[in-house]
């Protein structure tokens, strides 16, 4: 069963804040609930399915359709990869809606790493999980690991640390156009470079910022969408994928992107090259350099190349990208940048983007999730989504 057309994206929201110390991890959850509904035009008292993964406390889904007040749930997902979680649910909400599930989905996160949440890296059961004898207690860490991958994609490809600069500062130029930016500034490469190095060959610029905040989305029917006064986005294609370790034998230059983008890409009946805007997971400058590639916007070891000479900057660069900054500068939301990823693109196939940042006849654009390490275990989950009717 194909999900395209099948449902749209009908309201999106992301939190205002990035320090929330007198905010509780619930009621995130309820502000970004009633943002998305309310940007929708719709109620708490027309949802019938809810969405959320391993940042929500208590039950979960149980936990916080009580909160959240949804009385009619027949239809609940709480499945957990990490970041990318949130691209995931919006293509099981999807599949769930063309199956008759439901008809309204809302899909929200919300954590407070800079205020005494999980720090980074922290989500899951880390300490049970079986590699954990294995590889956590020798020293391994979120920053080193993905190091490791960036060292042995230069060392193949000949990527250098200036190329990967050339990432963080597209999404600085963006970043400065937007009020509630993290990092508002831009900054050079010169700068990325000569920022502190924090596990060789990765600076401090080359990391995400680290936000306390949330996001939520609602998917919708189709027969719901053409009611509602609000330009809906529909869902055109959708692909996932787990990658490991394989015994030992990962290529670290590879992430799960290679299998989920051809999945949606296939879906929706488009190619890499129809994209007008793309919204990429970026926890590091690396990891927007090897999914670009594996999404196929260019060959394998071609992205230093492609994101040179402002390959990243709207409105016109080949492959503009995360047009508010991105988790580079913008947000992070509990560590977990997938959710900002499709209430980006949605606002750009919107029009809604930025002025400075807006592409423009935005019609096609594709959110990308990473969930966990592209170094050990990953789920990558990819979008794509359409104009549609405004």
């Amino acid at each position: 069963m194909s999900i395209r057309g099948a449902a749209h994206i009908a309201g999106v929201y992301e939190h205002p804040g990035r320090h929330l110390p007198d905010t509780s991890l619930a009621l995130i959850h309820a502000e970004v609930a009633i943002g998305a509904l309310a940007d929708a035009g719709l109620t708490v008292g027309d949802v019938d399915a809810y969405f959320c993964a391993g940042d929500a406390p208590g039950f979960g889904g149980i936990s916080f359709a009580e909160y959240l007040g949804i009385d009619n749930v027949s239809y609940t997902d709480t499945t957990e990869t990490g970041g990318s979680s949130y691209l995931i649910h919006v293509g099981h909400a999807a599949a769930a809606i063309a199956a008759g599930k439901c008809r309204v989905a809302l899909i929200t996160l919300a954590g407070k790493p800079r205020t005494g949440g999980r720090r980074p890296g922290g989500s899951g059961n880390v300490s049970t999980a079986p590699e954990f004898g294995f590889e956590t207690v020798y020293g391994t860490s979120v920053l080193g690991l993905y190091a490791l991958a960036a060292q042995r994609h230069m060392y193949e490809f000949g990527t250098t640390s200036e190329q990967l600069a050339e990432i963080k500062v597209a999404a600085s130029l963006h970043a400065q156009h937007n009020p509630r930016a993290f990092l508002p500034n831009p900054v050079t490469i010169e700068e990325v470079v000569e920022s502190p190095l924090v596990s060789d060959p990765l600076h401090r610029l080359d990391s995400c910022v680290i936000t306390d905040g949330g996001g939520a989305l609602v998917v919708v029917h189709p027969d719901i969408a053409k009611d509602l006064a609000r330009h809906t986005i529909p869902v055109l294609g959708h692909g996932e994928a787990l990658k490991h370790l394989d015994a030992g034998r990962i290529d670290l230059t590879h992430t799960g992107a290679s299998a989920s983008g051809p999945r949606a890409f296939a879906e929706a009946g488009v190619t890499p090259a129809d994209i007008d805007y793309a919204s990429i997971y970026d926890s590091f400058t690396i990891t927007v350099l090897e999914t670009i590639e594996d999404l196929g916007f260019c060959a394998k070891g071609q992205g230093g190349v492609f994101v040179s000479e402002g390959g990243l900057v709207a409105p016109h660069g080949r492959l503009p990208f995360n047009t508010d900054g991105g988790g580079l500068c913008n947000n992070h939301p509990a560590n977990r940048g997938g959710m900002t990823k499709v209430v980006e693109a949605v606002r750009q196939l919107r029009g809604e983007a930025h002025a400075a940042v807006q592409v423009p006849d935005c019609e096609l654009a594709v959110a990308h999730g990473t969930g966990g390490s592209i170094a050990t275990r990953m789920g990558s989950a990819t979008l794509v989504l359409g104009r549609g009717e405004g």
